[in-house]
């Protein structure tokens, strides 16, 4: 833990409408759930907390980002949880057909400058670039896990923890300097996974605990 940093400042907490929440991501003004019980990727009000759109996915879900005018879902397909990416386009049918094997069948949370997919491999402990294709076009080796990721303000955040999934910390990563870099701002629950920013708020899932988190940083650390 860095010299002065303090705990996020939770803002509200709500119930996921399925269990486990895993990955979210803002698309337009709606926040988007998915819960690993349910196999489902839920839309919804984050104002009222209105679910608006309910989506059934192949499998359980474990990474989502708003890319290219769709959401772009990781889903785990079989025994082997195998890792495939999907893109859904809200209000249309989810294309199966299209999906897309992720490098070594692997990958969980999903970021996205405007213009190039990042995926965290968590077990390589590493983040990969993406091409269209879901190919690697770049590899950036982390000092640490990642179980969460997102752009703001031009950014890259994620949650950090340790080998034991244990001491949390919302952090700014540099994925341009060598070796990549992390700066520690604040420290989160452990039950924490996914980060997103969207409605003036940060966002995380209290996964075991089925809960959706609305959570404040210092001002002074975003951007």
């Amino acid at each position: 833990m860095s010299l002065g940093m303090t705990d996020v400042r939770e803002l509200t907490r709500h119930p996921s409408p399925g269990g486990r929440p895993q990955p979210l991501a803002f698309h337009g003004a709606l926040l988007y759930v998915g819960s690993r019980d349910a196999s489902r990727l839920y839309g919804i009000d984050p104002a009222t907390w209105t679910v608006v759109e309910d989506v059934a996915l192949p499998g359980p879900p474990f990474g989502l980002v708003s890319h290219g005018g769709a959401l772009h879902v990781v889903v785990s397909i079989g025994e082997d949880d195998d890792r495939y990416l999907y893109r859904y386009v809200p209000g249309t049918p989810l294309d199966e057909a299209r999906r897309i094997a992720l490098p070594d069948y692997t990958g969980s949370h999903l970021a996205s400058d405007g213009t190039t997919l990042y995926l965290v491999q968590m077990t390589n402990q590493r983040i990969v670039a993406l091409r269209p294709d879901a190919s690697i076009e770049r590899i950036v080796a982390l000092p640490t896990r990642v179980v969460g990721v997102c752009f703001a303000a031009d950014t890259l955040y994620g949650i950090t923890a340790d080998e034991e999934f244990e001491n949390l910390e919302v952090a700014k990563l540099d994925l341009h300097a060598s070796p990549a870099t992390v700066e520690p701002l604040a420290a989160i629950a452990e039950d924490a996974r996914s980060l997103a920013y969207g409605a003036g708020s940060w966002w995380t899932n209290f996964r075991e605990q089925h809960e959706v988190v609305a959570f404040a940083l210092d001002p002074a650390d975003v951007g």
